[in-house]
């Protein structure tokens, strides 16, 4: 027979509130006991086979936040082998075990050791076992088994934004969508009422309402104005348990704000303005500022301004200013007081955005009345036109009268006028003026064909005011008359061959006026009394204001004469007629058979006198030769170098300069001055260079003398850089040599001549001791010493 070996897991459900078994298997015989058993039973190496118990288990619940000292007991393991002389051991594995849960290996009893919070972990799985203490070996097959926590509320719903903002138009219809708000609870919705939200309205009644179960804020009063009240505070609570007794709550802030419509029409916070313009207000000027309140803001307190109606509708005008909602008052029309000094405007402001859905409340306009009083000034002369066109003959006699101006006070005073003309328009002085009636007339004779238009500017000024004046152009046109000759159109100067016929056309004439013909010009042509008969030429008016000049005879000699001079008589058919006598010179040439001419007294006319192009390009090149030689010789005296005076035996310039000139000694002073590189201070700045030619004398230049204490490199440096700034230097590199020792040296002086000061400071024996090459030094002053001795 076999035997089959259980292990059981016991729950005890004495205690209550801390843990649940819940059956998941169907009831196999009998009822259910006090002890809720999960048995299984076989071995490791035999398939687990249900025992015949009451009911199988493998799951249980387990109460979180147990607020208890002890720690919350779980279950029991107990396994059939368990003879209870403490030979086996139980093992428990799995979530949490040897942590969170614990197990007496000896009893099996498992119990929680922390708190639980089913928000952290829902399900714990673990495995049971129970082994031989002593040999380790499982007695029974691993058990799996669950631990579910039970849920309790202790979670308060949560909103998902803090503050909530939201805005609506005012004048809403009751029940208009504002808002939803939305709270979420942890707590398990599949257990209970612990997640279950329910919201509320705690404060924005009676303007809002919430919806419970969705959080959706609405409007619940009807025709709520943003111009009382524009902003909205609501909170909305949501509440879990479906809002029960003793439910968790959390609440949320909306910020309901009323956006603008316009509502509201423009009224004018007075019916009548007044205002004062001077008549010399210029054009387009403001005269002042009206404005309608407007309650709306934005576009829905856009005005327009208009004037409707009223005696200076065409005198001013209004516009709106954009910034600060205006109408401003302008000048149209030039004003003056004593045509009218009142006028009386009907302005009108109108919404340029007006809603339909408000036009019940009545019409987005207003109307004011605008009283405008012209004040009276001291005004210019006017004159009667803006510009005065006169006209006058240009042989009008001195003194004459050939225009007036007008212009009079329009003030109500009627001040007298005078009148001057503007010298910068009328420099020479043509005209002048009666100061006073405005007549104008001429002061000089006038030429048409000088200047055909005068535009000369008139003042008129108050005799009492001068500085009230005013001024106007007047532009005098000079009319034509007929006092000019005609006359030739070019300087006609022709030729006619020896072997000319008779009747040949040499020479066709034009004709000028300088006058002005309406009709156009109409010349005649005639040859003057005096060579009408005698002339060798005929003279034919062609009657289109030109004439030709023909032969008379056949043939011409040059050797007897050579040139003919021929009168033209040239007139117009204008009133007084003009005429003038232009001569035309006919010279007599040598021509060919074809009439070419050849030659003739007159050559200049064909064959300029002169060199051919060779000779001019060869003489041309020659002055260029000549002026280039000039320049390069030039150039090259500039270049040559300046010669020194003293010249060396070794040309070694380049180098050094030597001078072979020893002086005169310390008497000789126009030499080299040694005091001056001994002493800076005592340069000389008027002193030239001997050893070259001076060619051209440099302003001498005045160096800053070095200091008694100066150092040698200071002094050295010194002079270098006044050498190599020296425009006056040779144009070579020199030695320079600078006897200057200065004056603060360590060593002193190094000269023998000045090392002792007395015969006595120095020992002269030890020259003995050189050897025979300073014997002679040692007799000299040895002896020097036994003198002295003596």
């Amino acid at each position: 027979m076999r035997t089959y070996h259980c292990f059981w897991l016991l729950f005890w459900a004495g205690q209550p509130h801390q843990s649940f078994l819940t059956p998941l298997s169907k009831r196999t015989s009998g009822f259910p006991e006090k002890e809720k058993v999960l048995v299984l039973s076989g071995n490791s190496r035999q398939d687990l086979h249900r025992s015949k118990r009451s009911w199988m288990w493998n799951q249980f619940f387990l109460l979180e936040e147990y607020t208890g000292t002890d720690y919350q007991y779980v279950g029991k393991l107990h396994s059939d082998q368990d003879k209870g002389d403490g030979s086996l051991k139980y093992i428990l594995s799995g979530d949490g075990a040897g942590d969170l849960f614990i197990i007496n290996e000896n009893t099996g009893d498992i119990q929680a050791t922390k708190r639980l919070d089913r928000e952290e972990k829902p399900v714990y799985i673990l495995r049971a076992q129970a082994v031989n203490r002593r040999t380790g070996r499982p007695v029974e097959p691993e058990s799996e088994f669950i631990i579910k926590i039970h849920d309790i509320n202790d979670n308060e719903p949560m909103f998902t934004k803090d503050v909530y903002n939201a805005s609506i138009p005012e004048m809403s219809d009751v029940g208009t969508f504002v808002v939803q708000v939305t709270a979420t609870d942890a707590d398990d919705p599949t257990y209970g009422n612990s997640a279950k939200v329910v919201y509320s309205i705690l404060q924005g009644q009676p303007y809002f309402s919430v919806e419970s179960e969705t959080g959706i804020i609405k409007t619940a009063l009807l025709n709520m104005d943003r111009e009382n009240r524009e902003q909205y505070q609501v909170v909305i609570q949501a509440k879990d348990m479906g809002g029960q007794m003793g439910g968790l709550s959390g609440t949320t802030t909306v910020n309901i704000t009323l956006t603008d419509v316009n509502d509201n029409p423009p009224r004018f916070p007075q019916s009548t303005y007044q205002f004062r313009a001077p008549e010399s207000t210029p054009l387009d000027s403001p005269v002042g500022r009206i404005k309608a309140n407007d309650a709306d803001v934005d576009e829905n307190a856009e005005i327009e301004y208009s004037i409707t109606e009223g005696d200076g509708y065409d005198m001013f005008g209004i516009t709106t200013d954009k910034d600060t909602q205006e109408g401003i008052i302008t000048v149209k029309k030039a004003l003056d007081f004593e045509s009218k000094n009142l006028y009386i405007l009907k302005v009108e402001a109108t919404n340029t955005h007006v809603d339909p859905r408000f036009l019940y409340l009545g019409p987005f306009k207003d109307s004011a009345t605008v009283r405008i009083q012209v004040e009276d000034v001291d005004e210019p002369p006017m004159f009667s036109r803006p510009a005065y066109i006169m006209e006058v003959k240009e042989d009008v006699p001195l003194n004459s009268v050939i225009g007036t101006v007008t212009a009079q006070d329009p003030d109500a005073a009627k001040n007298p006028v005078k009148y001057s003309v503007d010298r910068h328009t009328d420099m020479d002085r043509v005209f002048n003026i009666n100061s006073g009636n405005g007549s104008i007339f001429t002061s000089k004779p006038l030429d048409r064909e000088t200047l055909l238009w005068h535009n000369i500017t008139v003042i008129a000024a108050e005799i009492n005011n001068p500085k009230q004046s005013s001024r106007v152009p007047v532009f005098i046109k000079v009319l034509d008359v007929n006092d000019n000759a005609p006359e030739f159109a070019m300087f006609y100067e022709t030729f006619v061959c020896e072997n000319a016929k008779a009747e040949q056309l040499i020479q066709t004439l034009s004709a000028v006026d300088k006058d002005d013909s309406y009709n156009g010009h109409q010349f005649s042509f005639s040859l003057a009394p005096e060579a009408a008969s005698s002339s060798n030429f005929t003279l034919q008016d062609n009657r289109d204001n030109t004439a030709g000049i023909f032969t008379r005879k056949t043939r011409y000699n040059r050797h007897e004469t050579s040139t003919y001079f021929l009168p033209v008589v040239i007139s117009d058919n204008d009133y007084p007629i003009q005429s003038s006598t232009e001569t035309v010179t006919i010279r007599v040439c040598a021509c060919d058979h074809r009439g070419k001419m050849l030659s003739c007294n007159a050559e200049a006319l064909i064959h300029p006198t002169g060199l051919s192009t060779g000779a001019l390009i060869a003489i041309l090149l020659c002055i260029i030769i000549l002026l280039v030689t000039v320049v390069l010789f030039a150039a090259l005296r500039r270049q040559r170098k300046k010669e020194p005076l003293i010249i060396s035996k070794e040309d070694i310039r380049d180098n050094i300069v030597s001078y072979n000139d020893e002086g005169g000694g310390e008497e000789d002073t126009q030499a080299f001055d040694i005091g001056t590189l001994r002493n800076p201070e005592a340069i000389d700045d008027n002193k030239l260079r001997r050893d070259i030619v001076p060619e051209t004398l440099f302003m001498p230049r005045r160096t800053a003398t070095a200091r008694d204490n100066t150092d040698v490199r200071d002094f050295i440096n010194q002079r270098l850089k006044e050498n190599d700034t020296d425009p006056t230097a040779p144009p070579y590199d020199s030695l320079a040599t600078y006897a200057y020792e200065g004056n603060g040296s360590v060593a002193e002086s190094l000269s023998s001549l000045e090392s002792v000061t007395t015969d006595g400071d120095q020992d002269y024996d030890y020259l003995s001791d050189w050897g025979p090459r300073f014997k002679k030094l040692a007799d000299m002053y040895g002896s020097m010493d036994s003198d002295k001795d003596s």
